[in-house]
């Protein structure tokens, strides 16, 4: 689970990452979820964007993409999403640590 300063610091990282991803009137298929599940490997953090021909939301996209890829829904704005998932073998982002909370 992201902590929101992570949250922000993935923001800040996708407003340089290129949209990868594209779900249109196919809808959601499992050749999106492939390439995405492959590029989540490759990269930990992705762009996707929903066409106005597709019949799904980006909302719904991406929680079911998250879904499927085990990875996090970072943020949704219109039609555009980022999801990330960390690669455990090769980490390439490293996220501020989640402060301890007190008890």
């Amino acid at each position: 689970m992201l902590t929101s300063k992570q949250r922000a610091f993935l923001r800040s990282l996708a407003t340089n990452e290129d949209t990868i991803l594209m779900v249109g009137k196919g809808g959601m298929s499992d050749q999106i979820t492939k390439q995405a599940d492959d590029a989540l490997k490759a990269r930990e953090l992705i762009k996707g964007k929903v066409l106005e021909t597709a019949d799904i939301t980006s909302r719904e996209a991406a929680e079911q993409l998250a879904l499927e890829t085990r990875s996090e829904v970072v943020q949704v704005i219109g039609s555009k999403f980022v999801l990330y998932r960390r690669n455990p073998d090769e980490p390439k982002i490293e996220l501020p640590k989640a402060r301890k909370t007190k008890k």
